[in-house]
């Protein structure tokens, strides 16, 4: 983890209240190597860092997708072009593409859509032949299909109120669908909706939220129980393998 000053190259509104932030980070400055880590983003005027994970990378620019949930990142989205943040980077273990088989499916809800589509990118550039399930509220809020569609995945769109898509949740569409294993991120009833939908026998990972004090396991804050013992959600995770999650 290090602390870099990174200069915005573009932030712009994707789809209802989500943007797309992308970083000038020369010579891979941001330290990123795996689909699944986040940074924590300084905003001036806030005590805490924002952790935002990571949506894509290569060597000169970084970028991430936010939701605005509160007066944070609602002031981030305000940023313009030239402007300099302060980013904790890179923070957090990602998801295992080497445990993957030949047929993962990558299922988002919402403000987890985004790490799934770097996922999605290098699975790809390694062979695989993923299928990407991505969950939103209404299509208003929908974001990146084209994106995954453009790498070459199968795109599957599930809404809950029916406006784009299956009517329903991710849950519904997975049903549908058949895989080696999986990957995903989203809200934790989401997480564990698609727990019990997906039969045990299945191999998967899936990426949490927590309150984080410090993003760099220091303050124990986002500690949560395992079946092999507490891990920090921001130093350990925020990925997890399915196998060791308590419900």
């Amino acid at each position: 983890m290090k602390e870099c000053i990174f200069e915005i190259i573009s932030n712009k509104e994707i789809a209802y209240n989500t943007y797309e932030l992308v970083l000038s980070t020369p010579g891979g400055a941001h330290g990123v190597t795996n689909p699944g880590q986040f940074v924590n983003i300084r905003i001036e005027g806030f005590f805490l860092r924002r952790p935002i994970s990571v949506c894509d990378w290569d060597d000169n620019s970084l970028t991430i997708v936010y939701k605005i949930v509160g007066k944070g990142t609602e002031a981030m989205s305000s940023m313009a072009q030239g402007e300099k943040l302060s980013v904790l980077t890179p923070l957090g273990n990602g998801y295992d593409i080497e445990a993957l088989g030949g047929r993962p499916i990558l299922v988002g809800g919402g403000a987890g859509v985004p790490p799934m589509y770097g996922l999605c990118r290098r699975l790809i550039e390694a062979g695989r032949k993923p299928a990407a399930v991505l969950g939103f509220n209404t299509a208003d809020e929908l974001f990146y299909k084209e994106k995954f569609e453009a790498l070459g995945a199968e795109v599957i769109i599930a809404t809950a109120d029916g406006s784009e898509g299956i009517k329903g949740f991710v849950t519904d569409a997975v049903k549908e669908l058949e895989y080696t294993d999986f990957c995903a991120c989203g809200p934790e009833p989401m997480l564990k909706a698609l727990d019990k939908t997906i039969a045990q026998g299945i191999n998967g990972f899936m990426s949490f939220e927590e309150r984080m004090g410090c993003g760099f396991g220091a303050c124990m804050g986002c500690s949560c129980e395992t079946k092999y013992g507490y891990k920090r959600i921001c130093k350990e995770g925020p990925v997890l393998e399915r196998g060791e999650i308590i419900w």
